[in-house]
């Protein structure tokens, strides 16, 4: 099996396991993708039924369409730019609250093969907002344009997973 197929087996594979908590837990979660391009939401919505669980997102690929789209702080853009720790962390919170879902979960980044300046292709920052907190995450992720896109969803859905799963295991109630 090809790197290819085993990233995006892993991505839907993550995609169910996510599903399922987030049906479990009768909470919902709200997407704004821009590197990622819709990879999570196709991810997610693997297993029949993802409407009980994904209120739905957006590709947010542009500054414009992150402004109009989630609802972000054009503020925010002019001070951080289109990838940042700051636009990831403002367009899950602009996207939670945009769609009242439970969480928010945001990508941003560099696929390549081309960055604004002083940017480096590889680099992506995913945030998620559950309503009382924020979660950023930056990485440096090697390979070309589609490997980087595969790895952030990959990641970003890893990131939510681990977030379901330790308010699992803490006894954290269902938040809606």
């Amino acid at each position: 099996m090809s790197g290819e197929r085993r990233a995006r087996d892993e991505l839907a594979d993550l995609g169910v396991s996510v599903g399922r908590l987030l049906r479990q837990r009768r909470e919902t979660l709200a997407l704004a993708e821009s590197c990622t391009g819709g990879l999570i939401a196709a991810a997610l919505t693997e297993m029949p039924g993802a409407s009980e669980y994904l209120w739905g997102g957006a590709v947010v690929y542009t500054a414009a369409s992150k402004r109009a789209l989630a609802g972000l702080d054009a503020a925010t853009l002019e001070r951080h730019g289109t990838v940042s720790a700051a636009t990831s962390e403002a367009l899950a919170a602009a996207i939670r609250r945009l769609s009242g879902a439970s969480y928010g979960l945001a990508v941003t980044g560099w696929a390549g093969p081309n960055t604004d300046a002083g940017g480096s292709v590889g680099t992506v920052f995913a945030a998620l907002d559950d309503g009382g907190e924020i979660i950023e995450r930056r990485w440096q992720l090697p390979g070309d344009r589609r490997q980087v896109r595969d790895a952030a969803a990959t990641r970003a859905l890893a990131l939510l997973r681990a977030h379901l799963q330790a308010k699992q295991d803490t006894g954290a109630g269902n938040s809606r």
